[in-house]
């Protein structure tokens, strides 16, 4: 077996071409040259070469050429080298390349079967991301024009952002405000104009963020008014252990992660068929609420 420092020097393009192969054998049962050429846009002899780089310098034993498929299938020693073989990664692929992968020759079952919900587009002009993206590199500080609910007419922030957020529905940027002397969320769809970068460099880093620093865990459960038969339903649904699922995150994004369970810290639903989880250690969270 490769050791993992060798897998991790594979040049990164030849990396993605290994993770299609080992995607498309191990979930659609046949792998062909015609996989690498209409992914990469490439001739189908780099095609074989890539395949039979990737047999004979990395994995010899995962793949058997089918003269009757006509093409390589995952033999039983089959051990993934540069993917997750979980359903959940390939579900995660099939999502993050919907739009794409109809047009990949074998993958395309997958999709015709396969419907994904959009979010919404919450426009992100390049004007804004590629100053904020420079700022978190550099520890530069920004001007920019924010609204709010509270400001609906555009105000003038000074703020040091360090990281960009993803909540599932829309971007955030972690951020030090000058104004409220304190670090804040915001959200991306909400600047206007574009910012200007400071010349000088920020005192608040990501490292004076106590919000963001401090390791917080969420801890789901299902709801106690539930019948016990039905209190197993959703501990598999969640894949919880010993009746917990357990969510490792930041203090500053705990508010994030009940929205995204769709759970109300302050309401409680009046069916526990409607409720189903709830928080076990709110207590512990409420100063991140």
């Amino acid at each position: 077996m490769k050791r993992k420092q060798d897998i991790e020097s594979v040049r990164w393009d030849l990396a993605l071409r290994y993770r299609l192969i080992e995607t498309v054998a191990w979930w659609e049962g046949r792998l062909t040259t015609n996989h690498l050429m209409q992914s990469f846009g490439i001739s189908r002899q780099q095609a074989s070469k890539d395949i039979n780089t990737y047999i004979n310098e990395h994995a010899p034993k995962n793949l058997e050429y089918d003269k009757h498929l006509k093409g390589y299938v995952p033999s039983k020693q089959f051990k993934p080298l540069f993917i997750d073989d979980s359903a959940s990664a390939y579900l995660h692929l099939l999502n993050q390349n919907h739009d794409r992968a109809p047009h990949v020759d074998g993958l395309a079952l997958a999709y015709a079967h396969t419907e994904v919900l959009q979010v919404p587009d919450r426009t992100v002009r390049p004007e804004l991301l590629r100053p904020l993206l420079r700022a978190c590199r550099e520890g530069l500080r920004l001007e920019c024009e924010y609204v709010s609910f509270s400001t609906p007419e555009a105000e003038t922030r000074l703020i040091a952002p360090h990281t960009l957020i993803y909540t599932g529905m829309r971007w955030h940027v972690r951020a030090y405000c000058e104004k409220n002397r304190d670090y804040r969320d915001f959200v991306l769809s909400r600047f206007r104009g574009t910012p200007d970068l400071m010349a000088d460099t920020t005192e608040h880093a990501r490292d004076g963020d106590e919000g963001w620093n401090t390791a917080v865990q969420v801890i789901i459960a299902a709801d106690s008014r539930l019948k016990p038969e039905q209190q197993a339903i959703i501990e598999s649904d969640y894949g919880m252990q010993d009746g917990q699922l357990v969510i490792d995150t930041h203090g500053a994004l705990v508010q994030y992660v009940l929205q995204r369970y769709q759970i109300d810290p302050n309401k409680v639903h009046a069916k526990a068929t409607a409720q189903q989880i709830v928080v076990a250690n709110l207590d512990d969270l409420k100063q991140w609420l």
